[in-house]
């Protein structure tokens, strides 16, 4: 079974947030079809999709406000797990943002979950400590 990525288009909208839904993905208020669309809309390569025999196994944001490439959202279906496909789509996040001109990176992880803290810290990314994130909304 070959993975392919690829920005995702309109269309690949449902099939996301079903993934999220169906692994497990911490929901935030914009998980929806109309916030998702809006963000391809805004920026057509910021959704990453990873695919297996035209599924959408996996996904990832890479998105940039022009300062700082901001990497979340980093999905992977269950059975897809533990074979390299999360650091697959954190590269392809990467190159997209260096494309664009980010010269720093962050990633957006939920603290909460042990899985996805594991992941980064084996994946070479610092985890900052001096530092506390606020968000509204």
């Amino acid at each position: 079974m070959a993975t392919t990525t690829r920005s995702a288009l309109a269309s690949d909208v449902p099939a996301v947030l079903a993934l999220w839904l169906d692994s497990g993905a911490e929901p935030t208020h914009t998980d929806d079809a109309h916030s998702l669309v809006r963000l391809i809309e805004h920026d057509p390569d910021a959704l990453v999709v990873a695919e297996v025999d035209g599924e959408v196994v996996g996904s990832v944001i890479a998105a940039w406000d022009g300062w700082r490439g901001s990497v979340y959202r980093l999905v992977v279906a269950p059975a897809h797990r533990r074979q390299g496909l999360g650091r697959r789509l954190v590269e392809v996040a990467q190159q997209r943002l260096a494309g664009a001109g980010a010269l720093r990176l962050q990633a957006i992880v939920v603290e909460t979950d042990p899985r996805a803290t594991e992941f980064w810290r084996a994946t070479g990314w610092e985890q900052q400590v001096a530092r506390l994130r606020f968000v509204k909304g």
